[in-house]
């Protein structure tokens, strides 16, 4: 499937190898539901954008349409869990803590 358009939000300049396309355009509550994220694959078996992985979210109402799709709190029970395991080990840091107390916020 081609992408509607491309989110560079997540960019800097030691990870610019990293796409983020969005697959989809406004559905119910007007967000965007599939996204596909790639890695430029530099030593793989072939050269280019290798797709790591396919995020489809909930589309509508579970009431009505039933559960079809991740929810943002997942996501970012995902992303708590990896912060949490980086304060526990080498990667420990200021920004990471930062990081996880907002993430946490965001859950609530």
């Amino acid at each position: 499937m081609d992408a509607i358009r491309e989110i560079t939000d997540h960019q800097c300049p030691d990870c610019d190898n990293v796409r983020v396309l969005v697959l989809d355009g406004p559905g119910p509550g007007g967000a965007a539901h599939e996204y596909a994220i790639s890695v430029f694959d530099e030593q793989g078996e072939g050269y280019g954008y290798r797709r790591a992985c396919t995020i489809e979210f909930q589309r509508g109402p579970v009431a009505e349409n039933g559960v079809n799709g991740i929810t943002n709190e997942a996501l970012l029970a995902v992303v708590i869990d990896r912060l949490r395991g980086f304060q526990r080990g080498p990667f420990a840091c200021r920004e990471n803590a930062v990081a996880l107390t907002h993430v946490e916020t965001a859950l609530l």
